[in-house]
Order: structure tokens, then sequence, then C-alpha cells
């Protein structure tokens, strides 16, 4: 497969450049910075942008199968009072950018918190989360919102704390009466969404990954 990752630089993203290639794939790694990274594998491509740019977003969507979007920001302290736009209004590029090339399936990295899976945690522990994370999570839910009213066909992947630990056995919970907290590995998610862009599984789902 010819994969487009988007927020290919860093974190999530990484890894699923990493395991992509690890399982034959031509990879496009698309971020600002994506001429920094260091991979010289053939099925390795490079390609700078900004995920908010329609032009640059349709241009690199532009022969792939399937694109894994893993967009992350920077954790700091003006986040808790910053309002966050990046997820949302990358997502509304992304989508007339895919229909254009033609390109339907899209694997979207969120979180635990995002959209009704905020609902898993406890009145107290929401009040934490929504003071620091809320800003950042009510972008992820538009994005979300705006990726189930389109035609797409999307995965939804909603993991908790992450960790750095290798890849290593994870559940995936489809049923919101299963969902819960828990950490689970960068690489895991990654092996995740790889898997879920080679096979269309989890079409049209939101799902909660957990170790």
């Amino acid at each position: 497969m010819h994969l487009l990752v988007i927020g290919a630089s860093r974190g999530v993203g990484r890894k699923c450049v990493d395991e992509a290639l690890a399982r034959g794939h031509t990879v496009r790694a698309f971020s600002r910075s994506a001429s920094d990274i260091s991979i010289t594998d053939p099925g390795f491509e490079p390609y700078p942008g900004d995920a908010t740019n329609p032009s640059d977003l349709t241009k690199a969507a532009d022969g792939v199968d399937a694109v894994l979007l893993t967009l992350g920001i920077k954790e700091s302290v003006s986040m808790i009072w910053k309002e966050v736009h990046l997820f949302s209004q990358a997502t509304q590029a992304l989508i007339p950018a895919m229909h254009a090339a033609g390109v339907g399936r899209l694997i979207c990295l969120t979180g635990l918190g995002a959209g009704d899976s905020r609902t898993v945690y406890s009145k107290p522990e929401r009040l934490g989360f929504n003071a620091i994370l809320g800003k950042a999570y009510d972008d992820k839910t538009r994005q979300e919102a705006l990726i189930t009213a389109s035609n797409l066909e999307y995965t939804l992947v909603r993991p908790t704390i992450l960790t750095h630990n290798a890849k290593g056995p994870y559940k995936v919970l489809t049923d919101p009466k299963t969902w819960r907290n828990g950490v689970i590995s960068r690489a895991s998610v990654a092996d995740f969404m790889v898997g879920a862009a080679e096979d269309g599984s989890y079409s049209r789902q939101a799902v909660v990954i957990t170790r």
C-alpha cells in the first residue's frame, strides 16, 4: 500500500511511519519538518507541508491508498487557557483534499476524552481533565464530528494514556460500555492504525485502544 502519514515527524505519527515501512508499505511522511526525518528506506518519501493548507494536502494525497492523520500538539501551560483549532482546521482542509485525490480511507488519531468517550471519566476526573486538556479535546471533538459527517471510510482511534514502551498486546474496545482508561504504547497504537488501513477494519467506528 501507499500510505500518507500526516504528523509524521514525532509521536504516534513517527511510529506509524516505522511500522508501515516494516510491513513493506510505501510511506509519504507529511509534516513541516519532514525533511529532517532520518530514514533511508527506499519506501520512504518525506513530504514537507502545512497540515492546514488545502493545496499542500491535495498534492500529498495524490496517489495514496489511505491517510493516517496523527496530529498532536506540544503540551504546555498555555494549553490550559489557549484555544486550540489545529485538529479541526486540518480536518476541514483534509476531507476535500482526500475527495479531490480520490482517497476514501482515513484513520484518525484522537484520544480518550474526545466526543462521547469523555463520559468514561467520573465527575471529579472530568473536572481535572477539562481544566488541563479540555480545550485541546474540545477541538478533537470538533474534528471527530467533521469526520463522522463525511462520507469517508474512517476509523477514529482513541488511545488511553500514551507511553514510550515497546509494542505489545492491546485491546480494541468498540462497545461504549467497555470503554475504560489505561495506558498504551505509541508503538501499539501505530500497529493498530497501520493494520486498520491495511484491512479496512473498524470502518466508520470510533474505538478505544488500551493495553
